[in-house]
């Protein structure tokens, strides 16, 4: 039921028609991995085995009584969530099973609804007990143990190595994940690599809600039936039945209006969708991956966004941190991008200057890891031999180093500075030393990169240094 952790559903009753009524509920339902037995004497040498993990038992029956077995289990496996379902209304048995160790305590006959939530009430408790497994053993090893489903993500980060972790232990769960971060983080690599260490046969299937109105929505996500519509000669199975046994990953999740906002709501809730033209509910198992690079706690504030739904989506969440906040890949990806761009363009791959690193630190990147593969792409393909010119990815970042980044923190240093050092306002001299000073403390003594963020010429620059060198001697 959870990719490489299936959880595995027992029902334990002696009436045949009960045992195939419920099987067929549970698979309805979306609900796959379920034995059957109609012997009692079998459950614990099943057990044994260790491939179970809920019990649907019924209390009466021939040779051991289903009150005996939950007597066992509860001693033996007390991990087992177990479901006892009997004929028997009686409140003091209910409290009886329940005291004895009982999950749940169904009266037959039992209403689907209530058979299948409380099947899947113990699935999340199933799932959220491997969560907590799983996390504790990625705290204690420290490692990600699948390194190969991130290949595609290259980073010396111990912010994303800890990401991955964390990707790792959700990916067993059957709970939505919504994946956050800028443009050009990588949330649908992150959403392919929860895919693949999830295990699940299906495919991944990507859909990128921006722009979709909800006749669009619902027509590429659910499909539509024959006559649906004009022009609908064909029925079409939509993109959900498409991800069936696997993962659906909604990008710019956002964007949806509100009507979509309730389908998918839906889908989330009770795992059914409606074709375009049919009355009929569709079951899915699909499992929801969605992503976003909008606020959506503020788009729920402005009534944009629904509450539900928001809070629904929230079960796992991963923040992918932009390129400024991980400065540590720069180098690592400048690597990884410089031979793979020279092995596209069948080129050699050029050697750079140190200061490169330096320059690429410094910038921005509001693009992130995918402006940087777009930068690092184009100037191999402007490069002919030796080595790279940094008056190249000037002319591609910008004379100046964006606002937003080392600007900013140079005039946070600046003022806070000052602050500390003086008690009184500064002159315009000790203002352009101090920023001087801190510019080339950023570049790490590089006139060059010192001088773009400054906004000077390097002549002009090394004026300023020369004439600072004289006063002070």
């Amino acid at each position: 039921m959870t990719g490489n952790a299936v959880f595995t559903i027992l029902i334990v009753d002696d009436e045949q028609h009960i045992l195939f009524s419920s099987e067929s509920l549970l698979r309805f339902a979306g609900i796959r991995d379920i034995q059957t037995l109609d012997d009692s004497r079998k459950v614990l040498p099943l057990l044994e085995k260790g491939k179970i993990h809920i019990i649907v038992l019924d209390l009466f029956m021939p040779y051991v009584s289903g009150r005996e077995l939950l007597t066992a289990l509860s001693r033996d496996y007390p991990h087992i969530p177990v479901i006892v379902m009997t004929a028997a209304d009686e409140v003091d048995m209910a409290v009886d099973c329940m005291k004895a160790g009982a999950f749940d305590y169904l009266v037959k006959p039992v209403e689907n609804a209530r058979l299948v939530s409380s099947v899947k009430k113990a699935l999340e408790i199933c799932s959220l007990k491997n969560q907590i497994s799983q996390l504790r053993e990625h705290l204690l090893t420290n490692r990600v143990k699948h390194p190969a489903a991130f290949s595609s993500m290259v980073s010396a980060s111990p912010k994303m190595s800890a990401i991955f972790q964390y990707c790792e232990v959700i990916a067993e769960s059957r709970q939505p994940v919504i994946i956050m971060g800028e443009t050009g983080t990588g949330k649908e690599l992150i959403a392919k690599a929860i895919h693949t260490v999830s295990g699940v046969k299906g495919k991944f299937v990507p859909v990128n809600a921006a722009g979709l109105d909800d006749n669009m929505f619902s027509d590429t996500l659910f499909g539509h039936k024959k006559g649906a519509y004009t022009g609908a000669d064909q029925a079409r199975a939509g993109l959900i039945a498409q991800a069936s046994g696997g993962t659906l990953f909604l990008d710019e999740i956002g964007d949806l209006n509100e009507v979509s906002q309730v389908k998918l709501l839906r889908l989330l809730q009770e795992q059914e969708y409606y074709q375009v033209g049919s009355d009929m509910p569709m079951v899915s198992d699909a499992r929801i991956l969605v992503a976003t690079n909008r606020n959506l706690r503020g788009l729920t504030a402005t009534g944009k966004f629904r509450n539900d739904l928001y809070f629904r989506l929230c079960t796992h969440q991963v923040q992918i941190p932009p390129l400024r906040e991980r400065t540590e890949d720069i180098q690592v990806l400048l690597e990884h991008f410089l031979a793979e761009a020279a092995q596209e363009l069948k080129k050699k791959k050029p050697s750079y200057p140190s200061e490169l690193i330096t320059l690429l630190s410094l910038y921005d990147f509001p693009g992130n890891v995918r402006e940087m593969k777009a930068l690092i792409f184009d100037t191999v393909a402007r490069h002919s031999s030796g080595i790279l010119s940094m008056d190249c990815f000037k002319e591609l970042i910008g004379t100046r180093v964006p606002q937003s980044g080392a600007e900013s923190s140079l005039a946070k240093s600046v003022v806070e500075g000052l602050r500390v050092t003086l008690e009184r306002l500064p002159t315009v001299r000790e203002v352009e030393n101090y920023l001087v000073d801190e510019a080339m403390k950023l570049a790490n003594g590089n006139q060059g990169i010192a001088a773009s963020i400054l906004g000077f010429t390097r002549q002009t620059l090394n004026k300023r240094l020369r004439k600072g060198k004289d006063i002070v001697s």
